[in-house]
């Protein structure tokens, strides 16, 4: 990983508190005014921020995997779904399928994804700050504000309108 992502990483721990106060503020705001500024700094941290070389969340989390996921990366790898839950998954203590290892098993040592047509739905959509929805995941970018750093960069952006 660049140093440069490692900094916002540690800048995200030393923030956690400014954060949270962030996060309060955001709340308050207006579903669509929300949406908004998140996707406007989303497009901004990602023309800066290539996950090719960072990999933190495919080194570190799991995704949620649902059976749909499991039955596209079955057709991909050209396995029987079982297999694929018997070779790459456990259940979670909230019963969803989650990679057994970590790093992710299909990260290859170039940062690509050996199944990247084929990754799950929550894969594809993360961190999730261009989602469409932000009020109800909030809690969950706070958090990824650790693990990605176009997370962090979205809220230090957030932070400079938020104080």
């Amino acid at each position: 990983m660049k140093k440069e992502y490692e900094k916002y990483m540690q800048l995200a721990i030393s923030r956690k508190k400014d954060y949270k106060k962030v996060l309060q503020k955001l709340k308050k705001l207006k579903s669509n005014d929300l949406n908004r500024i998140f996707n406007e700094y989303h497009d901004e941290a990602f023309e800066i921020i290539d996950c090719l070389e960072c990999a933190n969340c495919c080194s570190s989390i799991s995704p949620a995997v649902k059976d749909s996921d499991i039955s596209r990366i079955s057709k991909h790898l050209r396995i029987k779904p079982s297999k694929v839950v018997d070779t790459y998954m456990n259940l979670d203590n909230e019963n969803d399928y989650i990679m057994n290892v970590s790093p992710c098993p299909f990260l290859m040592p170039d940062n690509y994804c050996r199944i990247y047509e084929s990754r799950p739905l929550a894969c594809k959509g993360y961190p999730h700050t261009d989602h469409n929805k932000m009020q109800g995941i909030l809690d969950l970018t706070i958090k990824n504000t650790k693990i990605c750093p176009a997370v962090c960069y979205i809220f230090e952006e957030i932070s400079k309108v938020y104080k």
